[in-house]
């Protein structure tokens, strides 16, 4: 009896046994799968770490150079007869002379003075590009602002910096080599030779390119900045936001708390969770459809582009607004209803307070995703050659990424430094509109 008692007890132990050695196999498998599987995550994000570092070390290897500008320093005499040839005493309208005077003459004189050996025409030429075109400048901001403050530098001689041209600026900046070969590089052996003895002269000076954030596009890269490129912006997103963000919030608050649940309210949920992915150069067809050729809206304007960008945005401000009003807890509505409040008034005093900071991170999310959109804006006409500052919604305008696309097209590379230099603003501004919502997502958050 004991005998065949013990049988059943040694084949359940056996059994035991094998079952157990199976999920001890089991679960080796399963730990080797989560092995390789954190090890496939962690390869992802070291190809992905790699990739961003290589980006980031490109843009802004070739973009700092741009930072800095190479200056040539001039002394200048300023002839009466150059600036003032008739004589005009009243200070209104010897503003207005200053403004228009010849001051290239000065200029031509200043730099072949320095070389008394350089005779011939085509040799004075090529000394004379030297200097950026837009040194004239230089000298006539100085002179209107010297006369303007009331101390007139008319007949004096003066020691002032202008811009450099831009091979001269490369040239400095070691991106033109000397030992290729004359016909293989933009500067002539003359030009290198006169831009050596101006630098045994103490007359080169490299100094922080205040240029590139106080001036507009230019065609000649050493002049070229994004002062009007930023304003534009501005003023395009402001735009932007003014349209978009009442009704988006108007339109997640109706659709979440006052619309019924019916066939309608479903199509349009879908139709708005659709146009999130809609790509982004339709609204700008759209925008020239609709905006420029049915309504004859100004093209190239920050007001045109404001409305397509907000069209964009909806979409983005919508869901996110309506996943802040969900957040909100039955309860608050309940307290509100039970104590004699209206519909309208649990959503306006008591709801919508609670669901904005979350409404305003999906709107800053929004504006930072328009702030680099440039698909839809070269449909509109913002394409266009802008030098002017603009001063409002209706003045012609280009925005950052439709100066960095107009930029990086250019065969200079000066100007290839410049978009590289402006990629890193734009950067910039993004990271810091990101970190804001972050900060007012943690700052605001209400945790139920």
């Amino acid at each position: 009896m004991s005998n065949t008692a013990s049988t059943p007890s040694v084949t359940g132990v056996l059994d035991n046994r094998r079952a157990s050695a199976a999920v001890v196999s089991s679960l080796k498998r399963r730990y080797a799968a989560e092995k390789r599987f954190r090890a496939y995550g962690m390869i992802a994000v070291g190809f992905a770490l790699i990739f961003l570092i290589f980006l980031f070390t490109d843009i802004i290897g070739k973009g700092l150079p741009a930072f800095t500008q190479t200056m040539i320093r001039l002394d200048v005499t300023l002839y009466p007869q150059d600036l003032n040839p008739e004589g005009v005493t009243d200070h209104e309208q010897l503003l207005k002379v200053l403004s228009t005077a010849n001051y290239r003459n000065i200029i031509v004189q200043a730099i072949t003075d320095l070389f008394p050996d350089v005779t011939s025409r085509s040799d004075r030429r090529a000394l004379v590009g030297l200097v950026s075109p837009g040194a004239t400048f230089d000298i006539r901001r100085q002179v209107m602002a010297a006369e303007e403050a009331g101390r007139s530098l008319i007949g004096h001689r003066v020691r002032i910096l202008v811009h450099a041209s831009d091979d001269i600026d490369q040239l400095e900046k070691g991106h033109i080599s000397v030992d290729v070969a004359e016909a293989e590089r933009r500067v002539s052996d003359r030009e290198i030779e006169w831009f050596h003895r101006l630098k045994e002269r103490g007359l080169i000076e490299t100094t922080f390119n205040t240029t590139l954030f106080t001036a507009g596009d230019s065609r000649s890269p050493e002049l070229a900045g994004l002062w009007g490129a930023v304003v534009g912006s501005f003023w395009t997103m402001l735009v932007t936001l003014a349209l978009s963000f009442p009704l988006a919030v108007g339109a997640a608050v109706y659709l979440e708390e006052f619309a019924p649940k019916n066939k309608w309210t479903q199509l349009i949920e879908v139709n708005i969770n659709n146009l999130a992915a809609v790509p982004s150069i339709v609204f700008g067809l759209l925008g020239l459809a609709v905006f420029l050729n049915f309504f004859g809206l100004p093209r190239s304007a920050p007001l045109v582009g404001g409305m397509v960008l907000a069209l964009i945005t909806l979409p983005t401000i919508i869901i996110a607004s309506r996943a802040a009003l969900k957040s909100v807890p039955p309860s608050i509505r309940e307290a509100a209803l039970g104590v004699g409040a209206s519909k309208v008034q649990t959503v306006f005093h008591h709801v919508l307070p609670l669901a904005m900071p979350g409404m305003l991170t999906g709107t800053i999310i929004g504006m930072a995703q328009a702030l680099g959109e440039t698909a839809p804006l070269l449909m509109i006409g913002m394409v266009a050659f802008i030098v002017d500052i603009p001063g409002g919604p209706l003045d012609p305008a280009t925005v950052m990424p439709v100066q960095i696309f107009l930029w990086s097209d250019l065969p200079e590379r000066a100007f290839v430094e410049r978009a590289s230099a402006a990629i890193m603003v734009l950067l910039g501004f993004l990271i810091v509109m990101n970190a804001l919502a972050v900060l007012l997502r943690k700052r605001f958050e209400r945790k139920w």
